[in-house]
Parts: C-alpha cells; sequence; structure tokens
C-alpha cells in the first residue's frame, strides 16, 4: 500500500521539478534572451542539477517548447472574444491595440523574433503569434486587404519602439489605435 502512495508523490515531486525548471527557462528568456540562455544556467536558476534539466528536457528544443506554452498559458493570445460588445470598427482597433499590447508587455516576443534563426524551434512560436494577429486584424477592420496593414501597427515591435520612448502599454495601444483608425478613416472618405 505504500508503494503506490510514494509513486504518487515521487510523480507530484517529478512536476513540480518540471515546473520549476520552465518557470527559470521563462524567467532567463525574459532577462537575457533565448539563444544566450544556456541548460547550466537554466538549472542553476531553478536549483537543480543540469542532469536534472535534460532528465525533464532532453534537448534545448524541448526546453523552449514547454517554455512557450508556459507563456502561451499564462498570457494567451487574443481571440475574437476582445471584440464582443463592439459597436464600431474603430473600438474593434482600439481593444485589438490594447490586447496586442498587453501581451508584449508581458511576453519577451521580441526575443523570440531575434533569436529565431539561431533557433529555428522558435519560428512556429511566431508563426503562431503572427497568424493569430492577422486574423484579428481582418475582423478588426473588416476588410482582409488592410489586415496586414494594421496588423503591422499592433506588431512587437512597434510596441517595443513605444516603450523604449517610455509609452505605457495603455498610452501605446491608444497612440496606435488613433493612427490606425485615422488611416482607416480617410481610406473610407477617398
Amino acid at each position: 500500500m505504500a508503494r503506490p502512495y510514494r509513486q504518487s508523490r515521487r510523480s507530484e515531486s517529478k512536476e513540480e521539478t518540471r515546473q520549476r525548471i520552465v518557470r527559470a527557462t521563462f524567467d532567463l528568456h525574459s532577462e537575457q534572451g533565448i539563444a544566450a540562455t544556456s541548460m547550466k544556467e537554466i538549472a542553476a536558476r531553478a536549483g537543480v542539477s543540469v542532469g536534472s534539466v535534460y532528465h525533464h528536457f532532453p534537448t534545448y528544443d524541448d526546453a523552449i517548447n514547454a517554455c512557450g506554452a508556459h507563456a502561451f498559458a499564462m498570457h494567451p493570445l487574443p481571440t475574437a472574444e476582445i471584440f464582443e460588445g463592439s459597436a464600431s470598427r474603430a473600438e474593434r482597433v482600439r481593444r485589438l491595440a490594447r490586447a496586442m499590447f498587453r501581451l508584449f508587455a508581458n511576453l519577451p516576443f521580441h526575443s523570440v523574433i531575434a533569436d529565431q534563426e539561431k533557433l529555428p524551434v522558435l519560428k512556429g512560436f511566431v508563426a503562431q503569434e503572427q497568424a493569430a494577429r492577422l486574423e484579428l486584424a481582418a475582423a478588426a477592420t473588416g476588410d482582409a486587404g488592410h489586415a496586414r496593414t494594421l496588423a503591422a501597427l499592433v506588431d512587437s515591435a512597434a510596441y517595443d519602439a513605444f516603450a523604449r520612448l517610455g509609452f505605457s502599454p495603455e498610452a501605446a495601444a491608444e497612440r496606435t489605435a488613433e493612427i490606425a483608425n485615422a488611416w482607416l478613416d480617410a481610406l473610407e472618405e477617398t
């Protein structure tokens, strides 16, 4: 009877260790970038041996995938639900800018983009975010032809530029929505 209890307890401990490693990976990626992080640093941050890290994640790609899943679980990609109750295109654009800039404020997505050539496993995360952003931009504008431009305006690079100039995520989103809506209004007038 004691054996199943031990296995269950060992299993819980194993999962706790795995989560500690994933959190350490996320923190290091946020602080110093993905390509600059080593399994040895992850082990030190998590307070485990390097062997333990490799036991849970046999390759660095495995650790990256687990970290990405953790990041998107903590801060999910926005969905069309952000538009519920919005009465106008202008409001949908504003909600999209707010949702995307909140996401980029919480996730080190610039690092994902910067390191994707060094670590091809990251390309899937970039493609997933970009597809979601394009789909939401099309829903916000009601015009697939304008979606790419709006998606570019609410990209992580745009957010990063505003952040470097001291804008809060909310202020950056508001300014971006003003710019996008002025552009879309001008298109409707012509």
